[in-house]
């Protein structure tokens, strides 16, 4: 049985947290916001009088892993009445009904909003054990979520949250809002504090990083189509004594520009591996997808960035299967992952999300044997051409900013390349996360780079 004690007097908790890096981002400030109000956070849910599920509403496979782990939760509650059970992100956001419907010993459900009052929540749940569901907008989360766990030597800093892009397939516009970005001077101000405490690489997220700022912009004058306030951002952020390497994700097509492409010139800090969503190659499934951009405009883009950082990788996103899509239009897809060259993708098969435009108006009409077919030809050929194209590091040597020990072999470390290529070595003593090697590449495969210490960066 759970030998768990009164919250009252063992105000402990656990974050689960699914989906994206968003939600590791927003997991990571909840857990200081929690501690900052005396809760005390442990290693696992056994040991938590606090249990909160933050998840995601993208895809079904993460919809259905947290439905299934919260439903469990309902005889841990039995065995302690006193466990508080919260939900939070954005299937909360999404579908709080259907979680209370599903889970009735859920206590509370807080939408992507609303994540700063959580200690608040738990406190009145404590006082009068009352179930509470929030999901309304709330534009105080951009000041209230900037917390970090302190001394990591690589963290996530959130410039802006929701999207106003509503493509067809996503569910995040409706389930993290419209486009709020914050301030250039209050992500500065967060990355001065991180890198005093130890932090050496920046990585800004967004849900679309190429789109910050522009939504005030448009506010305030209507904007202007050769601007781009987060080529402003990389700048500032550039120029923060300390910060090593700057990483973002994701950009969206659509919204790059000149000025974008000035700034990624211009600042060597700035990682040349490029996440850069793709979708489709077909320009016919691009329109119906709502991403404003062709496959031409999305090469011209490509082309632009290697233009001015040689060096450059990418990884993409990849939709196989979405209504109505031809095998010549498979076809386009493969010949742009080709003419690319992704070093990674995440590739999916479609899959109609309740609320979604595609799932409201177009027919889910590709049979699944046929999306489990183009699905397995992608990721084939991937595989194939990553373990190729990595053959072309051995012999260079590569800076290397040390991770940790390696997830397969404690007795070797890895670390990642400005180009975000995995490297395995042997340590040296006293090796530690964060640190910067010139590593001797000596073999490669189509997942890691093998390499040893040449020097010290």
């Amino acid at each position: 049985p759970n030998s768990l004690q009164p919250m009252t007097t063992l105000p402990t908790f656990f974050i689960k947290t699914y989906g994206c890096q968003m939600n590791q981002r927003d997991s990571e400030a909840l857990s200081c916001v929690m501690e900052e109000h005396g809760f005390r956070q442990v290693d696992h849910e056994s040991k938590a009088g606090i249990i909160i599920f933050n998840t995601c509403s993208v895809r079904d496979q993460a919809e259905r892993k947290a439905i299934g782990k919260i439903g469990l939760m309902k005889k841990l509650k039995r065995e302690n009445p006193h466990l508080v059970i919260g939900v939070i992100g954005c299937m909360a956001q999404n579908r709080p009904e259907e979680i209370l419907d599903e889970c009735p010993h859920v206590d509370f459900i807080l939408g992507t909003d609303k994540l700063h009052e959580v200690p608040a929540v738990v406190a009145e749940i404590l006082h009068c054990r009352r179930g509470i569901v929030n999901t309304d907008a709330d534009d105080a989360i951009l000041g209230q979520m900037g917390q970090h766990k302190p001394g990591l030597y690589s963290d996530f800093v959130s410039v802006m949250r929701g999207c106003d892009q509503f493509c067809s397939y996503c569910i995040v516009p409706y389930v993290r809002g419209r486009e709020k970005s914050r301030s250039i001077a209050d992500i500065v101000a967060e990355v001065e504090r991180l890198v005093a405490g130890g932090t050496r690489e920046i990585f800004l997220l967004g849900q679309n990083v190429t789109a910050y700022g522009l939504a005030e912009l448009r506010q305030a004058d209507g904007g202007a189509s050769e601007v781009s306030p987060f080529g402003d951002l990389l700048r500032a952020v550039h120029a923060v004594p300390g910060v090593e390497r700057i990483r973002f994700t994701s950009p969206h097509p659509k919204y790059m520009n000149e000025a974008f492409i000035q700034a990624i010139a211009e600042l060597p800090r700035v990682c040349p591996s490029f996440h850069l969503p793709l979708q489709s190659g077909a320009d016919r499934i691009l329109a119906l997808m709502n991403r404003g951009y062709t496959a031409a405009d999305y090469l011209r883009w490509v082309d632009r960035l290697r233009e001015v950082r040689p060096n450059a990788t990418f990884s993409t996103d990849i939709i196989v299967g979405f209504p109505t899509e031809t095998e010549a239009e498979f076809e386009a897809t493969r010949a742009v992952m080709r003419r690319v060259g992704y070093d990674m993708a995440y590739i999916f098969k479609y899959s109609p999300r309740t609320g979604t435009k595609a799932a409201e108006k177009l027919p889910d009409d590709v049979p699944q044997e046929e999306k489990e077919r183009r699905n397995q030809i992608l990721l084939d050929e991937l595989e194939s051409h990553v373990a190729q194209a990595n053959q072309a590091w051995i012999g260079q040597i590569v800076e290397v900013m040390v991770h940790g020990e390696s997830k397969t072999d404690r007795r070797r470390w890895s670390g990642r390349t400005p180009e975000n290529k995995v490297v395995i070595f042997t340590p040296r003593d006293g090796q530690k996360p964060g640190d910067l090697l010139r590593i001797r590449i000596i073999r490669a495969t189509s997942h890691s780079l093998f390499g040893d210490i040449v020097a010290e960066a």
